[in-house]
């Protein structure tokens, strides 16, 4: 199987969460004999090439990270420069952000799957992990072990070019935290992680607190 991979994260590869999942993803994929061309969307100057091998490919995969419950703005104005396509092209996607819990990744991925008809192609399904957030922030074993799962991923997308599997299905983890779980995290935030921000803010120049409202109160 050949296929064309684009990476949709607005930031250029050596920022990008997303291209360290794509790199050990499509080592899965070559390793059981699939070929593949990739593209940066965070790189104008391969728009065109990619527009092309939109138009002339059958298997076509796009990654990205969730931004806010949607695609980042820069992947939008790509796709809308792209003409629908015809024929038995399938598009599927790897879509991934830094919510630990699946339900949390949901409405992208409806999002998704009506963006990939509006685009005339079948809809392969999407790919979904979260926890991904400090990907690029962690270097050797310990990024290995945050990526590795996805090169599994990638023989299995070699194999089947989609992601119905109940393997693809059981990859996303948990879909809900349990209710002691939830807690734990809540208290460990509310005790630890807003020290941190709180620190990470002041050396960046803030001079309020996080939970500053600045607007309460005025009719804005």
């Amino acid at each position: 199987m050949h296929a064309v991979i684009m990476n949709g994260s607005p930031r250029v590869r050596k920022h990008s969460n997303t291209d360290r999942i794509l790199a050990r993803f499509l080592q899965g994929m070559t390793e059981d004999g699939s070929t593949f061309e990739q593209y940066e969307i965070s790189d104008r100057k391969q728009w065109e090439r990619a527009r092309t091998a939109f138009q002339h490919n059958d298997r076509i995969l796009i990654a990205l990270p969730l931004y806010v419950e949607n695609i980042p703005g820069l992947l939008m104005e790509f796709l809308e420069t792209l003409i629908p396509r015809g024929g038995d092209a399938t598009l599927s996607f790897i879509l991934q952000g830094g919510f630990a819990e699946g339900a949390q990744l949901r409405c992208g991925e409806a999002y998704l799957e009506m963006l990939a008809g509006r685009l005339g192609c079948r809809y392969g399904g999407t790919l979904v992990k979260g926890d991904n957030f400090g990907i690029r922030l962690t270097e050797g074993k310990e990024q290995e072990r945050i990526t590795a799962p996805y090169r599994e991923m990638g023989r299995v997308y070699s194999r089947e070019g989609s992601f119905f599997s109940e393997e693809c299905r059981k990859f996303t983890g948990p879909e809900t935290f349990p209710f002691f779980t939830r807690l734990l995290i809540s208290v460990v935030f509310r005790m630890i992680a807003r020290k941190r921000f709180a620190r990470a803010a002041r050396a960046w120049g803030a001079t309020r607190p996080l939970d500053d409202r600045p607007y309460g109160g005025r009719g804005v």
